[in-house]
């Protein structure tokens, strides 16, 4: 049987706010195999985002333990990269300076810096953009240099919490786009975070639903859709019934 690549074992988690104690999290448990394409929906404030983060190790959970091929994960690292939904880029940076960021903290050497990096803003499809500067490009540009840099340490890894959620329609679409062909050339697990239905039925290979506060598992749904993918599947009736089976999910939830 082949290891997970992520494993939630009965994650719970309870934070304060203004108001006391808020329960987000409650008995979240599943397995993501090694490769696949992974989508998380459910209603505003069931907990998504913060399960984002544990899954990352920015936040130990108060109950349950993550695993990441095996190993316990209890701190971020390398082989685990993360997307907000803001680009979070320094303005002062270049492109290529912005993706190399993490090797050059690290101190690898200036000429290793410079191939990854153009490596990866190749793969993301900025060739001819690497000495522009942030305030220069459109929100899905930034979101595409966001994505480089946390590629930068080839993790096993990806996590996206909402990467597109700032976009425009059309803008969000073309990304998707983008994001299947990236994912496609590499073997990186993807975990994305998300509020739209269709695009999470157009990206992943299957769909976990989650309750409202405290965010639980309601529903683990496939999505038996031929790779590759382009937009005219929006059309098909099997992806809509899809979207539908999502939609229902979440409504009951």
């Amino acid at each position: 049987m082949t290891q997970a690549a992520l494993r939630a074992d009965h994650v719970g988690h309870v934070y304060d706010d203004q108001h006391g104690q808020v329960d987000a999290l409650d008995n979240i448990t599943f397995e993501i195999k090694p490769g696949e394409f992974v989508c998380i929906v459910g209603p505003s404030g069931s907990g998504k985002s913060t399960l984002l983060r544990i899954l990352a190790g920015l936040i130990q959970p108060q109950q349950g333990r993550v695993w990441l091929d095996g190993q316990l994960v209890t701190a971020p690292r390398p082989s685990i990269g993360i997307v907000f939904q803001k680009a979070n880029l320094m303005p002062w940076r270049t492109v290529r300076d912005n993706v190399g960021l993490p090797l050059e903290m690290e101190h690898v050497p200036v000429v290793e810096i410079s191939e990854r990096a153009q490596a990866l803003i190749d793969l993301v499809g900025l060739t001819g953009f690497e000495a522009s500067y942030p305030h220069g490009l459109s929100g899905g540009m930034e979101q595409r240099v966001a994505i480089a840099r946390a590629l930068i340490h080839n993790p096993s890894v990806l996590l996206l919490d909402e990467p597109l959620g700032s976009l425009d329609a059309l803008t969000r679409e073309r990304m998707s786009l983008e994001l299947t062909r990236i994912w496609s050339t590499r073997t990186t697990t993807v975990v994305m975070v998300t509020h739209s239905i269709q695009e999470a039925v157009f990206l992943s290979d299957r769909v976990l639903v989650m309750t409202d506060r405290p965010g639980r598992i309601a529903a683990d749904i496939a999505i038996k859709l031929s790779r590759p993918r382009d937009l005219t599947l929006l059309q098909e009736e099997h992806f809509a019934e899809l979207a539908g089976k999502v939609r229902q999910a979440i409504v009951q939830a």
